[in-house]
């Protein structure tokens, strides 16, 4: 009986002492300074490829190196650094077994300016039947770096093209893959491409807390901080500077990673990212989540448009695809006690849960949510230039930021895994 009543008294001391520090440490004059620099004018509405961005990805890494992260494998300082490429075809030709095909039922994937592939190239022969999800099939395929021919089945005809939006613009890589949409399977073939390539680069800010016992188990805070750059001027004012979208969503990220490193208990490892191009395609948590083995990663807490007031007012946010895994349920348990309480999206027709850069993750299994207050139906500063600090709620964004913090308490010590994402469920 004493030592029950120990333990008890013991964790109400360590849950005060928790209490005491994310107040300490999640302040609204820190949040407010964040938020400020990411949206100031002098970031320049952080446009991907932009000098803008690149004077914020420098604060942000000034940030991680300050609170003491780590570099994530394979990167350049605290830089995710990958490029996209834009071909324009010049020509294109193609037989197999000898006969010509129309080059309308030929997309060829490739980095090279000239490719030249037959039968003794080594390339990988695939196969897309009927009856499948074409476009996930040819994404995953896509995503396996290895040359690849992949024949396609004619009766994916009318979504055969779909693939061309793909290829205005992926990521640069030394492998090729070529799409025939076919019911030949050539013994012999010849594939000839001619095309420029307009080379763009951009980069993640990513960093890493270790974890202790279960340091092999990752979990995953981010945000995106891209934003639209400058456009028509509006009323004098030109800068689209992203506060709410999504400065909000980094601010929380840098603040919870000085939380969490201050609280020194994390047994899983926690990698905190900043993903660039979210406004042109999702390219930057697209990329980052094909250098992760997802089996790892047992949770991921994006963070997009927090700085807002939720249609249930203050002390509360939504969790997109709530029902898909019971995260939601974890975390509102953890804020038992609390005023502040988590929902499920209540914009389903805007399909949140697929836009946002939580959706490459989730797709392959991973507990991978949006945390949000935007209301999606009225949000009056949404992608326009008056999308600026001062109509931001600073309080209520601070509180938002400690009970996103309090509630993955369990789910980062290990305690608590969230079920996984049914991948056969998903678009």
């Amino acid at each position: 009986m004493i030592r029950l009543l120990l333990v008890g008294i013991f964790s109400i001391f360590i849950s005060c002492s928790f209490g005491q520090l994310v107040n300490k440490i999640i302040t609204v004059n820190e949040v407010s300074r964040i938020e400020a620099t990411l949206s100031s004018d002098e970031m320049q509405g952080r446009k991907s490829g932009s000098p803008g961005i690149d004077k914020a990805a420098a604060f942000i890494s000034s940030e991680f190196k300050k609170i003491g992260l780590k570099p994530f494998d394979n990167c350049n300082g605290y830089r995710q650094e990958f490029a996209m490429v834009k071909p324009k075809q010049i020509s294109l030709s193609a037989t197999l077994n000898n006969q010509p095909i129309d080059d309308k039922n030929l997309i060829v994937f490739t980095s090279a300016t000239q490719l030249k592939i037959n039968g003794t190239s080594g390339y990988k022969k695939t196969t897309i039947n009927a009856g499948g999800n074409f476009v996930r099939e040819a994404q995953v395929i896509l995503s396996q770096q290895q040359n690849s021919l992949v024949l396609v089945d004619t009766s994916y005809s009318k979504t055969f093209p779909i693939l061309n939006r793909l290829k205005r613009s992926f990521f640069k890589t030394p492998y090729s893959v070529v799409f025939v949409l076919t019911q030949t399977n050539p013994a012999d073939y010849e594939i000839t491409v001619n095309q420029e390539i307009e080379e763009q680069q951009f980069s993640n800010i990513v960093g890493v807390l270790p974890g202790k016992s279960k340091k092999a188990e990752m979990v995953v805070f981010s945000g995106h901080y891209d934003h639209l750059g400058i456009g028509k001027p509006m009323n004098g004012d030109s800068i689209y500077n992203g506060a709410n979208d999504d400065a909000a969503g980094i601010t929380a990220v840098i603040m919870l990673a000085k939380y969490y490193k201050a609280l020194g208990n994390n047994d899983r490892t926690l990698i905190f990212t900043a993903f660039t191009a979210e406004e042109i395609g999702g390219f930057g948590s697209q990329y980052f989540s094909r250098q992760l083995n997802p089996d790892i990663v047992s949770a991921m807490f994006n963070i997009d448009m927090i700085g807002t007031e939720s249609k249930w007012g203050k002390a509360s946010a939504y969790i997109t695809g709530y029902e898909k895994t019971d995260m939601g349920t974890i975390l509102d348990k953890n804020l038992s006690g609390t005023p502040f309480k988590f929902y499920p999206d209540p914009y389903p027709d805007q399909q949140l849960f697929y836009r946002s850069d939580n959706a490459t993750l989730a797709r392959l299994g991973v507990p991978a949510h949006t945390i949000s207050t935007s209301k999606m139906d009225s949000e009056a500063n949404y992608h326009k230039v008056s999308d600026e600090i001062g109509t931001l709620d600073m309080d209520n964004m601070a509180e938002i930021i400690k009970a996103i913090a309090t509630s993955a308490t369990s789910i980062v010590n290990g305690k608590d895994t969230p079920s996984r994402v049914n991948t056969n469920e998903l678009k």
